[in-house]
């Protein structure tokens, strides 16, 4: 009985999250007055001709481009950062360590609208506006607390004898981390890559405040271009949600599962 409701509830928050989706995909092939007359109904034939009015107006094919530049640069900085600082965390080799993790404490716990203006000051004054990489690394320093503290537990969980026997064997630092310890906290880097990754992919405030040229915006910024002309234009809307959403949202499914494990794996220790 137990079991039953579980599924039950399970179901429920399922339906919860897939009906939108769902409408989303059904409505994108329609006119906007068969969308009006019955969102709910299946499209009586499929066009595209909504997605290419919002591939072209929103000019996506730039966006996509941008959007991939952004995510790649946060995803590769974040990883880079956290699995460092996560290893020398784990194992307390700095005397600040606790200093050190109050701090990453305190910045999870700041908003990044209270740097705005700072930060937009320095990059305005380096002349490094309207630069997708430069975001990106905006963004990483956003998400690298987190990822450090997720990083750190992972590290926590592996057995110090491995270290240490590799270190006697004279492994060096680098190859100790490249060839050992990276293959063991795979799902946690996974884990981390995923979850920044769709942060990045679905970023707003920091994009629209330093990407002013057109040639530069993300997918995102693409999208919100065309609220003021096709706000009325539902099918063309949901079109470009679609495409908005479909690239991470294959790339979510195709990870679940590490993502999960590593969700699981790094609860274990902390």
């Amino acid at each position: 009985m137990r079991r039953a409701l579980g599924y039950v509830v399970l179901a429920f928050f399922a339906a919860v999250a897939l009906i939108p989706l769902l409408l989303v995909l059904i409505n994108s092939f329609k006119t906007n007055p068969e969308i009006l007359s019955n969102p709910f109904k299946p499209p009586s034939s499929f066009s595209f001709g909504n997605f290419s009015t919002a591939w072209n107006y929103g000019q996506f094919t730039k966006g996509f481009l941008n959007s991939i530049l952004l995510t790649g640069t946060a995803v590769l900085v974040v990883l880079i950062a956290s699995s460092l600082a996560g290893y020398v965390l784990a194992g307390r080799r700095v005397r600040t360590s606790s200093a050190i993790m109050t701090y990453l404490t305190m910045a999870m716990t700041v908003p990044i609208q209270l740097f705005i203006f700072p930060l937009y000051a320095g990059v305005a004054s380096l002349n490094l506006t309207d630069n997708v990489a430069v975001v990106g690394v905006i963004l990483a320093a956003v998400n690298i607390p987190f990822a450090t503290f997720l990083m750190r537990t992972f590290f926590l969980n592996v057995p110090a004898e491995i270290e240490e026997a590799a270190l006697a064997d004279g492994v060096s630092t680098f190859g100790l981390l490249r060839w050992i310890l990276f293959p063991i906290v795979r799902p946690g880097l996974i884990t981390v890559g995923v979850i920044v990754g769709l942060n990045a992919w679905n970023e707003f405030l920091l994009s629209s405040t330093f990407l002013q040229n057109p040639e530069d915006q993300t997918l995102t910024l693409g999208y919100l271009t065309m609220n003021g002309t096709f706000s009325t234009d539902m099918g063309t809307m949901m079109a470009g949600a679609l495409i908005l959403i479909v690239p991470i949202l294959g790339a979510f499914i195709a990870l679940q599962r590490y993502v999960v494990d590593g969700m699981a794996s790094g609860a274990v220790k902390g």
